[in-house]
């Protein structure tokens, strides 16, 4: 049994999905390891992890755009706004959605599905440099 560690860093360019696929995808080749775990897990509260479709960029501008009707931006809504009015709703969408992702990996990629992608979702509105914790285990 083998594990790997390392850290990715992702620069973002405000709200919004951000495929990582490749990025996850070429680490876990380096790695390695043909078959495992892969355990991704992003080191903010202000952004997520989501797996979702990767065929149709709709997709993705339909969750921001329901994410942003949930939990609207309102300095009158929350005591939070340290940051800006985007801060608090930031942590909302945060701790709606994930921080890590568990994947099993197969042949020395993660094993997702035909249409599937890892995305960073960015909750903030600025660009942010948004840094990614990977372990692998396995054979």
């Amino acid at each position: 049994m083998k594990q790997k560690s390392g850290d990715i860093s992702i620069p973002t360019s405000g709200c919004g999905l951000m495929e990582v696929t490749g990025v996850i995808n070429g680490w876990v080749k380096q790695s390695g390891i043909s078959e495992g775990v892969l355990t991704i897990f992003i080191q903010h509260t202000s952004a997520s992890l989501t797996i979702q479709e990767n065929a149709d960029a709709d997709v993705q501008l339909d969750l921001q755009n329901f994410y942003e009707m949930l939990v609207p931006e309102g300095s009158h809504l929350y005591r939070h706004s340290a940051e800006g009015l985007d801060d608090m709703p930031a942590h909302i969408k945060s701790s709606l959605t994930d921080v890590s992702l568990t994947i099993p990996v197969l042949h020395g990629a993660p094993r997702l599905g035909t249409w599937q992608g890892i995305y960073i979702f960015e909750h903030r509105t600025r660009s942010h440099h948004r840094n990614l914790a990977l372990h692998i285990i396995g054979d």
